[in-house]
């Protein structure tokens, strides 16, 4: 996730500017994607149904000065045996450096699907990698990310990540294929190309940027999340999946605490009920304080990243864990 200040807000149903107006899509558009849906997406909207999506970055791995460490597959099967009780899907976000080992160990403890992702559509060894373990587990590797916050971070256009999606489709059809931006972004003419290309809109939607959240209630944080989620809905045609929404549990100096995380997904849960067309996976995993000191697109520092999750680094649980049922299967 890269920190990013969001261009307008969806709060109590009114859409308040905050910075320069963008160009937006007529009131009329809707666009579908202009192919047949892949087997994969089936599984992926029962899971956003019937189950849930977490976020997940291994314990093990780091990223420093732009260089990936190797994740260590034992470390990735004890996380996700953290996870299993309460999560039946998992969306990554690189597919290399270890990370395509997870299927692997997702396999082991029974979960139902897996959205791989790719962090730079050009890697050839990411998309070998994701190739592979769509032939080893069809049932459970079911969709593909390719990129994350891409376009955001000035790394490809929506115009190059259309040929991307397009290119891949080609090798792994049954697939479902979508990339991953801030929702304004999505909300532009100019990625259209790419959303008619998307099997899922995957979205990151954070209210914790905006100006308004330090003070507002939590039920005003969870009611943009849903707003926007209907905003992306009036654009794009097909099932969305908010990849990434949530509060940091520090630094409390800006108002993050893990009582602010669990409130907050308290009242998501209220206003956001998941089903087939419409749902939010949890972010993150786990904490990742090498994150704290990644580069990011938004200059200045960031200590926010390193916390993000419902578990800390040591995999020990935050409040907001209390707040998450265990799954009917893990009963």
């Amino acid at each position: 996730m890269l920190h990013f200040k969001n261009r307008r807000s969806l709060i109590g149903g009114f859409l308040l500017s905050c910075l320069a107006p963008m160009a937006a899509f007529p009131a009329s558009a809707h666009i579908c994607p202009d192919h047949a849906p892949p087997a994969g997406l089936a599984r992926i909207t029962e899971v956003m149904a019937t189950g849930r999506f977490v976020a997940y970055v291994p314990t093990s791995m780091q990223v420093i000065n732009g260089v990936s460490s190797q994740a260590d597959q034992a470390s990735i099967l004890e996380d996700l045996r953290v996870l299993r009780p309460r999560f039946d899907g998992l969306i990554t976000y690189r597919s290399m450096s270890g990370e395509e080992f997870i299927p692997v160990a997702a396999a082991q403890l029974g979960y139902r699907a897996v959205i791989m992702g790719v962090w730079d559509p050009a890697n050839t060894t990411e998309i070998a990698n994701v190739l592979a373990a769509a032939q080893r587990q069809p049932g459970l590797v079911v969709g593909v990310s390719l990129g994350n916050e891409t376009v955001f971070g000035k790394r490809r256009s929506f115009d190059q990540l259309a040929g991307a999606m397009t290119a891949f489709r080609k090798q792994a059809p049954g697939l479902a294929i979508a990339t991953t931006e801030p929702f304004y972004l999505l909300l532009e003419p100019a990625a259209a190309a790419a959303l008619r290309q998307s099997d899922i809109l995957l979205a990151n939607v954070h209210p914790v940027f905006e100006p308004w959240f330090r003070n507002a209630p939590d039920f005003n944080a969870a009611e943009f999340v849903t707003n926007v989620t209907a905003q992306l809905g009036e654009v794009y045609c097909g099932p969305i999946l908010v990849k990434e929404t949530g509060v940091p549990t520090a630094p409390t100096d800006k108002g993050f605490t893990p009582e602010r995380q669990a409130s907050f997904y308290q009242a998501l849960k209220k206003q956001f009920l998941p089903g087939a067309r419409r749902a939010f996976a949890y972010f993150s995993a786990f904490d990742a304080p090498w994150r704290a000191y990644d580069a990011h697109p938004v200059p200045g520092e960031h200590p926010e990243e390193a916390h993000w999750g419902l578990y800390d680094e040591l995999r020990q649980p935050k409040p907001v864990v209390g707040e998450i049922p265990l799954l009917d299967s893990q009963r």
